[in-house]
């Protein structure tokens, strides 16, 4: 190999090498945090299918390892991020008259609109903890050709993966 060979290759090296700073995914942890424990989420709404729960937990831990090199740990990890489920809302959004005198008006639009309350912790820089921070957003759907139940699950799709991307900007991010 030529030396200019050999110099191209080590900045190569160096320049595509992290410090563990910053990632592609906009993750910016220090390099000294190797884990992070995320709880599990409980569904304190009162409404909602009965494995809300259960999803958005694993799909939020599932965020975290796709788009971080953290460790995941059950307890005391060095991030540490707990939660509940708080809100889950249908509601009108657009009316719709029927025409006939008899009947009701009916809602032409609904939302569907979730919340969720995260505390998290960061065991080596206090500043980013922040507790009970509510995160929500919503979808809406048409109330005339659908129930909620034939676009409940790709709302609440929608609806989680904002909100997970949210929690992600406001914890490792720093958004």
């Amino acid at each position: 190999m030529t030396f200019k060979s050999i110099l191209s290759f080590l900045f190569l090296a160096i320049f595509t090498s992290s410090c563990g700073v910053y990632s592609f995914t906009g993750a910016s942890i220090s390099p000294d945090i190797k884990t992070m424990s995320i709880q599990y989420f409980y569904n304190d709404s009162g409404n909602g299918p009965p494995n809300l729960q259960q999803t958005f937990t694993e799909e939020i831990r599932d965020y975290y390892q796709q788009n971080t090199s953290l460790e995941l740990v059950d307890n005391n990890g060095d991030l540490q991020l707990e939660g509940s489920i708080t809100g889950y809302r249908v509601q009108p959004i657009a009316v719709t008259a029927s025409g006939n005198p008899n009947l009701a008006d009916a809602a032409g639009a609904q939302r569907l609109t979730i919340t969720v309350k995260v505390s998290y912790v960061n065991t080596k820089d206090e500043v980013f903890n922040f507790d009970n921070k509510s995160f929500s957003f919503y979808a809406d759907f048409d109330a005339t050709s659908n129930t909620l139940t034939a676009v409940e699950d790709q709302l609440i799709e929608t609806i989680t993966d904002q909100i997970i991307l949210d929690i992600f900007n406001a914890s490792v991010a720093n958004w």
